[in-house]
């Protein structure tokens, strides 16, 4: 696969890698973090915000990894239904 440039290239490898992501609803707000990218976290007032601004968060916080020299880790966090 041929990329033209690196921000192609970069925008490719982050939509095929899938983070899981946890979503809380606060009494006022909703957060979201991501488990396998420590740091990357946002907290919105609705629940469509929220899952926008962490879509927007893992791209820069990925971007800001790579561009600093630091292993960016791989999706690894499973999840799983308990009743």
């Amino acid at each position: 696969m041929e990329f033209g440039s690196k921000a192609a290239a970069f925008a490719a490898l982050v939509s095929w890698m899938r983070y899981v992501v946890i979503l809380e609803k606060g009494a006022n707000s909703f957060g979201a973090y991501v488990p396998d990218l420590p740091g990357c976290a946002v907290v919105a007032a609705t629940r469509a915000e929220a899952l926008q601004l962490i879509r927007e968060a893992v791209k820069l916080h990925v971007s800001s990894m790579r561009q600093r020299g630091e292993p960016v880790q791989k999706p690894g966090t499973l999840t799983g239904t308990y009743h």
